[in-house]
């Protein structure tokens, strides 16, 4: 998916849920896309964050990060985090 409309898409969710009670707001942000987003579309969100292209990406958006389900790696591809791929 095009980047910037992965950006588009997650902020239109936060605007959403600006309106809820404090305490909800993320959760709700997070609790969307772990329902909604296919594994691949959450993967590339935490590619950009971790890559530190948060710009133009809303508040609630990064407060969600947290509560997002990161999805597994396909069987047969390197583990990011294997100390033997430095």
């Amino acid at each position: 998916m095009e980047r910037d409309k992965l950006v588009y898409m997650a902020n239109q969710i936060a605007k959403f849920f600006e309106s809820a009670k404090e305490g909800a707001r993320s959760k709700g942000v997070a609790d969307h896309i772990n329902k909604f987003w296919e594994p691949r579309m959450r993967t590339q969100l935490f590619e950009r964050v971790e890559g530190g292209r948060t710009e133009g990406m809303h508040a609630l958006v990064l407060e969600a990060m947290s509560a997002i389900r990161r999805p597994e790696a396909p069987s047969g591809a390197p583990n990011q985090d294997d100390p033997s791929l430095v």
